[in-house]
């Protein structure tokens, strides 16, 4: 027998063999999906596999993760990234996809296989299980989610949970409560980790007398004085507890007086003129025997303040301005025009809906009377009085109007701030009845705040330079509306936020200490929501104030700019003021609208000789000097003057998106700029000061300091200059996944909303099909 010899094997193997081991392969954890929560937070329900949509009728691009409501805020927790990522700024309490409780408007649930829809309420039943979740936001979002992998009793549960804590029957129900008396409260009373809301703010919020005596001081109001006769609100609950009056009113005479006066509420100052005027609001009477009586004792007592003893003038605001339904219902027009309709149609009939929603024209109304008062005060040397049935709607927005003309303390960022504490939160504007916080009476909401911020862009266009925040700011600053954790715009009066805090303490056994309330931090401590670099964006580059540095032949000096300095090409005689008509004391008469065909087809019947009124006599004077950006400022009114807040109203729409275009692209150049100016005067400033022994270069290795204002920084010549491509018309605000309309024209929910008062209804809609 032969034996055979066992062949070797051939076969090589190029692949490593399996590790058997699972010990020496450690596996990649797997992140759950949790939200971060605040102080005071906590999570109400939640649901898995949720999708969030991306696209308006496709899929694609979709992300995917957890729906989590809390009692402060609706958050999407996803470990995808968003296709087109255009989100810069970060809020510090707000993550990418979180929207605050108190900004949902809606809560509309869809059922695809039943064509079935429903707004939910709070404390509502659900008979159907959702397939997909629309949010109306309050700041034009419409935000989709869908539940087609996701367990539908969760789903429901969701639902049900957002439209119940977005709903709260109670003010000590909004997150605020409980955020503050967890973050600042410890348990013995005290702060803390020392935390002092507001302490380290650099403005006053009028909550004490010496802030007034400041204001006083500032604008020469010597012939004016502090009254704390509603100390402990026991005098009016809407008024603050310090009031200004004149010296020559005694508390006695106040209190004697403060009975006839609609909800107690007294003459308020506002601001006096370098010339001695004053701008005075005050409620109305309410007793018609004491008319006469009382408006010659307030007069008198006014016309005593002024050094020439002018006369006083009255402005019924109630007679001349639109009221408060009438600029809800506009603002509705426009919300359903900008979030709703698609932007199929052609640009004329979107300009021509946007013109029938009249919310320009009551811009443009305010504006036009701002500027009559402004005429009164500068022009006439006369003081104001503006009065109101109330004197906490209209009279806010025309107070703070006429002094942001008049007076460039108010266009500084912190001087702006003081205004808007001093106008609005202290004089009583009923911001949680206005912003419908509670969802109790659609009747008393009125957006005003967002009219009066939509004035001051107005003015802000026409004069860049004259101010030293930027329309991000004011943008931001609306959008802190319906954060509720600040007390800024949390309660109708101070005495409201005292006596609420107060209730909320003693349920909660929180120990107050020496403190008589609980202390909300004021939405002006912008710490709380963005951080210094973010912060930036709210400088303009292009403002000059009083106090700003120049280089002049190597020495930095004190620059104010002259009236030479300023291009008068934005400017031109307002048409609007030219055929202002007068009354019996040279007060404007407000038209409702500027109609174009008697302008193209005049009545050369009726041609005749104009005499020149002393109202257009002043302001033709005024526009033919150069313009004073550290002056008077009055804006043009004629309706191709006022343009449409582009970054507020369609900084969600990705179709009204210009890519690396808009408003920003020059914000970035100018940032840039004015950040290398500030560098070189820097520099040019340790020249001056160093000795040879210590020039800047002595030193390379030190770091090198950041102190600039800008937002975008000064490059190097080996950095390219173009623009960023995350930059756009609605930076620093993302469209993507923040306007997901779906197409619901024939729809019965299309005929619904085009005849609908408001932006959604409350009613059940289950039975209709899509």
């Amino acid at each position: 027998m032969f034996s055979v010899k066992p062949l070797k094997p051939t076969f090589k193997s190029y692949l490593l063999p399996v590790q058997t081991d699972l010990k020496k392969t450690p596996q990649p954890p797997i992140k759950k999906l949790e939200a971060k929560l605040l102080p005071g937070e906590i999570v109400v329900n939640e649901v898995s596999f949720v999708r969030k949509c991306i696209g308006a009728d496709s899929s694609h691009g979709d992300l995917w993760g957890k729906l989590i409501c809390t009692n402060f805020k609706v958050s999407f927790i996803t470990h995808d990234a968003l296709p087109k990522q255009r989100f810069q700024v970060a809020n510090r309490l707000l993550g990418e996809h979180d929207v605050p409780l108190a900004c949902v408007e809606q809560v509309v649930t869809v059922n695809d296989a039943k064509g079935k829809q429903k707004v939910l309420c709070s404390n509502q039943k659900l008979k159907f299980n959702p397939t997909e979740l629309i949010l109306y936001c309050k700041d034009f979002r419409i935000i989709r989610f869908r539940f087609d992998e996701a367990g539908p009793q969760s789903a429901k549960k969701v639902c049900l949970a957002i439209a119940h804590y977005s709903q709260p029957a109670d003010p000590q129900l909004l997150f605020g409560f409980e955020y503050v008396g967890k973050q600042y409260y410890g348990s013995l009373g005290e702060r803390v980790n020392g935390v002092d809301p507001g302490g380290g703010l650099q403005m006053p919020l009028f909550d004490r007398p010496s802030e007034w005596d400041r204001e006083i001081k500032r604008t020469g109001a010597s012939e004016w004085r502090v009254c704390s006769i509603n100390e402990g609100y026991v005098v009016s609950p809407s008024l603050p507890e310090y009031v200004v009056v004149p010296v020559s009113l005694a508390d006695q005479d106040l209190k004697q007086y403060l009975c006839f006066f609609t909800a107690h509420r007294i003459p308020l100052w506002c601001w006096n003129h370098p010339n001695g005027s004053a701008l005075v609001r005050m409620a109305s009477i309410s007793d018609p025997l004491q008319q006469r009586k009382l408006d010659q004792r307030i007069c008198s007592a006014i016309t005593k303040s002024h050094p020439q003893r002018s006369d006083v003038l009255k402005s019924d605001l109630d007679k001349n301005l639109p009221n408060i339904q009438d600029i809800q219902a506009a603002f509705v027009k426009v919300r359903h025009i900008c979030v709703i309709e698609p932007f199929e149609e052609s640009e004329e009939k979107w300009l021509s809906s946007m013109e029938s929603s009249r919310w320009l024209e009551y811009v443009r109304a305010f504006l036009k009377h701002s500027a009559e008062v402004v005429y009164l005060l500068e022009g006439k040397h006369v003081s104001v009085i503006l009065q109101e049935e109330e004197d906490r709607d209209l009279s806010c927005v025309v107070s703070s109007l006429v002094q942001l003309m008049l007076d460039p303390h108010f266009r500084s960022l912190t001087g702006f701030q003081s205004l808007v504490q001093k106008e609005w939160v202290m004089a009583g504007h009923r911001f949680l009845h206005r912003c419908n916080h509670l969802k109790k009476n659609d009747k008393e909401e009125s957006p005003l705040f967002q009219l009066f911020l939509d004035c001051v862009w107005q003015i802000i266009n026409q004069y860049p330079a004259a101010f030293e925040f930027t329309e991000t700011y004011l943008t931001v600053l609306s959008d802190s509306m319906w954060i509720p954790v600040f007390s800024t715009f949390l309660f109708n009066c101070p005495q409201q936020r005292t006596e609420n805090s107060m209730d909320f303490a003693k349920s909660k056994c929180i120990p107050m200490g020496e403190e008589k309330a609980l202390r909300f931090p004021p939405v002006w401590d912008w710490s709380q929501q963005f951080t210094p670099k973010d912060q930036a964006l709210f400088n303009n580059p292009m403002y000059v104030g009083k106090g700003a540095t120049c280089v002049q032949n190597g020495t930095v000096k004190s620059f104010r700019r002259t009236k030479k300095n300023y291009s008068s090409t934005l400017r031109g005689m307002p048409s609007s003021l030219r055929n202002i008509l007068m009354d019996g004391h040279d007060s404007l008469t407000l038209t409702r609208r500027n109609s174009l065909v008697p302008r193209l087809k005049p009545d050369f019947s009726q041609i005749r000789e104009v005499v020149e009124s002393p109202t257009e006599r002043f302001f033709r004077d005024w526009v033919s000097r150069p313009a004073d950006l550290q002056g008077m400022l009055i804006p043009q009114l004629l309706p191709s003057h006022l343009a449409l807040w582009r970054l507020y109203f369609l900084r969600w729409v990705p179709e009204a998106s210009i890519p690396k275009g808009g408003p920003v692209t020059a914000y970035h150049k100018l940032s840039q700029l004015a950040d290398e100016v500030e560098k070189l005067q820097s520099q040019l400033r340790q020249y001056k000061g160093a000795t040879p022994a210590s020039t800047p270069t002595s030193n390379p290795s030190a770091p090198p300091s950041d102190h600039s204002r800008m937002y975008f920084k000064a490059g190097s010549t080996h950095e390219p200059s173009s623009i960023p491509e995350y930059l756009s018309s609605s930076f620093p605000f993302s469209p993507v996944g923040n306007m997901c309309r779906r197409s619901i024209l024939g729809t019965p929910l299309s005929k619904f909303l085009n005849g609908a008062k408001t932006w959604l209804s409350t009613e059940t809609l289950a039975n209709e099909a899509l």
